[in-house]
C-alpha cells in the first residue's frame, strides 16, 4: 500500500530528492509514529501524513505528523532546543517540570539575573472558542537593561516588541509577526523571538525542562495553530489552580491596566 505521505518542497531542499524519493516510497517512512504535535499515534499508510523537519545549526531531526496537525515543513529552531526536541522524541528526556492547564511554573532566567519568567498554560473563552493560552509572570520586578531601577519596565519593553495593552480580554489578541512558540512531541519548549540584524529566531523563553500540556490544550492549538501570550508584572497574576480563577486574575490585570498580550503561531508555521 502506498504512503499517505507529504514532503514539501521546503523539506526536500533540505534532506535532497534522493532522500525525499525513498520516503515517498516507504524505504525510510515509520510504519507507524507518534505525532510530533499532538504526541496521539500515527499511520502513514492509512492517513495523510506530514514530514517535518526541525533544524538547528549543527542538528537536523526529521519527525512526523498528522497532517491535520500541521503541514510539512521546516522548522528552524535554536540548537539548544533542538537537543532537547531531540530528547522528547525520542523518548529520553526526563519528567517535565510541570504539567497541566490553568497550573504549573517552569521559571526562566532573565538577563542580569534580575528575576525568573513563570509560565502557565490554560484555555481561555474568547467569543465561543476555546483557545491555548500561555500566562507570563516574572517573580520579580524587570528592570531595563543597562540601568539598576527601581521600577518595573517589564511591561513597557514588551510592549516595545509588540504586545498590545490588554483592555478586554473578550477580545482576541492581535498577531505578532517574528514571534512563535515551539511544540514538539507535544511538549513546550520556547516561546521564540526575533534575531537581532536578520538573524534566525531565538529563545525569549525557553523551558529548562520540556513542559507537558494536557490534551485539551493541544487539541486547541492543533485547532487554532496559534497560541495566545499574556504577559503581566510580578504579583498581578499568582498561581491559579483552576482556570476559573486563572481567567479571573487575567481579567483584574487587565482592568488594572497590568496586562499585555500577543498571538503567535506555532514554530514553522505561518503568521496570520
Amino acid at each position: 500500500m502506498p504512503r499517505m505521505l507529504d514532503v514539501s518542497d521546503e523539506v526536500r531542499a533540505e534532506i535532497g530528492d534522493e532522500e525525499a524519493d525513498r520516503l515517498l516510497v516507504g524505504d525510510d517512512a515509520p510504519g507507524s509514529y507518534d505525532c510530533t504535535s499532538c504526541r496521539t499515534p500515527g499511520d502513514p499508510e492509512r492517513e495523510r501524513t506530514s514530514t517535518v523537519l526541525f533544524v538547528g545549526e549543527e542538528t537536523a531531526v526529521l519527525a512526523f505528523a498528522h497532517a491535520g496537525c500541521i503541514p510539512s515543513q521546516v522548522v528552524t529552531v535554536p540548537e539548544e532546543q533542538l537537543q532537547g526536541a531531540v530528547r522528547s522524541i525520542t523518548g529520553d528526556s526526563p519528567a517535565p517540570a510541570a504539567a497541566a492547564d490553568g497550573a504549573g511554573d517552569v521559571p526562566q532566567s532573565v538577563p542580569g539575573g534580575q528575576a525568573v519568567l513563570g509560565i502557565t498554560s490554560g484555555l481561555v473563552l474568547i467569543g465561543g472558542e476555546l483557545h491555548p493560552a500561555l500566562v507570563v509572570e516574572p517573580t520579580a520586578p524587570i528592570a531595563r537593561p543597562g540601568t539598576t531601577g527601581p521600577g518595573d519596565d517589564f511591561l513597557p519593553l514588551l510592549i516595545e516588541q509588540g504586545f498590545i495593552p490588554v483592555t478586554d480580554t473578550a477580545e482576541l489578541p492581535s498577531p505578532l509577526n517574528g514571534w512563535s512558540v515551539l511544540l514538539a512531541a507535544g511538549q513546550l519548549h520556547a516561546v521564540l523571538q526575533p534575531g537581532t540584524e536578520g538573524g534566525g529566531q531565538v529563545a525569549w523563553w525557553q523551558a529548562h525542562q520540556a513542559l507537558s500540556v494536557t490534551e485539551g490544550w493541544r487539541a486547541a492549538v492543533n485547532k487554532t495553530q496559534r497560541v495566545l501570550i499574556y504577559a503581566a508584572p510580578v504579583g498581578s497574576i499568582g498561581q491559579q489552580p483552576r482556570e476559573d480563577l486563572l481567567r479571573d486574575a487575567l481579567d483584574k490585570a487587565a482592568a488594572g491596566g497590568k496586562l499585555v498580550a500577543a498571538s503567535m503561531p506555532l514554530a514553522g508555521t505561518p503568521g496570520a
